[in-house]
This record gives C-alpha cells, sequence and structure tokens, in this order.
C-alpha cells in the first residue's frame, strides 16, 4: 500500500483486493409486458479503490441506471450490488439512507447548494444534521485540494459556477465517504471550470485516496479518469484503461455507427 502526499493511505489501483463496489449480475427492469425495457442486463463490474473510473455510453444505454442502483438511489430487478461488504439488496429504507449519508457521497449536474449558507456550511451540512463533528485535518485537507480556502466565509451568490462545483465536491468528500458517485457533474459548467473540477476529483483520488465513479456523455472529461466503462443496450462492451479524448471519442463514434445501420 502507498500513501498520498498528505500521509492518506492509497489503495493499489486495479487490486482485485481492494474493490469499493461490485454488480454482479445486476438487472434492472422498467415496466411489463410490451411496455417492458431492460436498462440493465446481467451487468458484472468492480469499482476499486482509489481510482477515479468514468461510465459512458449512448443516450438510453444504462450507465446513469447502473450508478443509481449502485448508490442505492434506486431498486435492482434481479443480481446484486454492494458498496465495501454491504449487500444493497434487500435493505430497508432506514437502512439503506444510513448507508447513503456514511458511506457514499454524490456530485450532481446541480449544485444544489443551501443560498442562505456560506461555502463552509454547505460543506459540513449533511454531517451537521447527522449530528457529527467533521475531522477538522480531513475537512482541512478537502479544503485545500479543491482549493476553496479562501472562500469558506462566501454565500454560493458570491461565487462562480465552478467554485459553486467546487463546494459541492468538498460536501461530497468531507464525510469522508468509501465511494463518491458524480452524475455530469460538468453539465452545467463552461469548459475552463468544468477542467478545473475535473482535475480536482481526480486530485482527491491521487491525494486523498478517494473512489470516484462519474457518469458522462463527454469524452474530454472521460479522459480525466483512470478507467472508462463502456454501455450499450444495458450491457458492459468495453473497459479501457488510462483513457485519452480522442480514443474515447473513436469508441463513440463506433456506438454511434452501429446505431444507424442498426
Amino acid at each position: 500500500m502507498t500513501t498520498g502526499s498528505f500521509g492518506v493511505p492509497t489503495a493499489v489501483r486495479g487490486s482485485s483486493t481492494a474493490v469499493a463496489a461490485r454488480a454482479t449480475d445486476l438487472s434492472k427492469v422498467y415496466g411489463e409486458g410490451e411496455t417492458q425495457v431492460v436498462a440493465l442486463d446481467a451487468v458484472s463490474v468492480d469499482f476499486h479503490r482509489a481510482e477515479f473510473t468514468a461510465i459512458m455510453g449512448p443516450s438510453g444505454s444504462g450507465k446513469s441506471t447502473l450508478m443509481h442502483c449502485m448508490a442505492g438511489l434506486d431498486t435492482v430487478s434481479g443480481g446484486s450490488a454492494r458498496i465495501g461488504d454491504v449487500e444493497l439488496t434487500g435493505l430497508n429504507d432506514k437502512n439503506l439512507t444510513r448507508l447513503r449519508r456514511d458511506k457514499i457521497g454524490f456530485i450532481f449536474q446541480a449544485f444544489n447548494l443551501l443560498p442562505t449558507l456560506t461555502a463552509l456550511e454547505n460543506i459540513t451540512l449533511p454531517m451537521d444534521i447527522a449530528g457529527r463533528k467533521p475531522d477538522r485535518q480531513w475537512l482541512d485537507m478537502v479544503v485545500e485540494t479543491v482549493g476553496l480556502s479562501g472562500r469558506l466565509k462566501h454565500r454560493p451568490n458570491q461565487l462562480s459556477g465552478g467554485q459553486q462545483q467546487r463546494v459541492a465536491v468538498a460536501r461530497a468528500l468531507a464525510g469522508r465517504p468509501e465511494i463518491m458517485f458524480a452524475d455530469e457533474p460538468t453539465g452545467n459548467l463552461d469548459s475552463r471550470s468544468g477542467a478545473e473540477v475535473l482535475g480536482f476529483l481526480r486530485e482527491s483520488v491521487r491525494q486523498l485516496g478517494q473512489t470516484v465513479v462519474m457518469v458522462t456523455h463527454d469524452p474530454v472529461a472521460a479522459s480525466y479518469a483512470h478507467r472508462v466503462v463502456f454501455l450499450a443496450d444495458g450491457r458492459i462492451v468495453d473497459d479501457m484503461r488510462e483513457p485519452t479524448a480522442d480514443a474515447v471519442l473513436d469508441r463513440m463514434k463506433r456506438f454511434d455507427a452501429k446505431g444507424r445501420t442498426s
């Protein structure tokens, strides 16, 4: 095991013993009969600790559904979804809420910040609601990593879009989750702000040992990840390591070409 620059242990990337989340024959079906839609078709995939994984695929491929099922935001129709050693299938609402609160961080396209609170108050809000005191050393490392040290007293309307999303990233990291899920986190940002946020996500993996799983449609965003998992028609069809934007775009073009000829 290696150690990050802040002294935070970092799991060996890609190690089979360091799995943050796992899907096994995971299926999700919506509707019945003629209206039935198979969103996920027996998907099996591991997401490794201290690794940044992007999930990509054409519209309707099941990428967002996979993330929602793995994060406990949606139920599964079959198979297994695990966060660490915890099996999500069968957990009641109370235990699912506790799991999401204690083990999972979320970043969405909308920043979801409270306008009356400062940046720092927004960052610590989930822990305040749960009655937990933040680990001050960890919180300071998170704030430094995302570059918010000089903005903690500012309210959202005093921050740029990129800075607001940095607050959302820090909020997701502050509780020290086992895994962080990001759903199109740069969708509302210009290219410069988006690049900053993606850089911070990757830096959270390198410096803080965080695990990040991001759904995106953008090849440039995917190129910040260490790995890209491609879905089509509810199935995993490719798994790319150390992606480049050009390689991801080429793979996505093949999806488009297949769709036009099918």
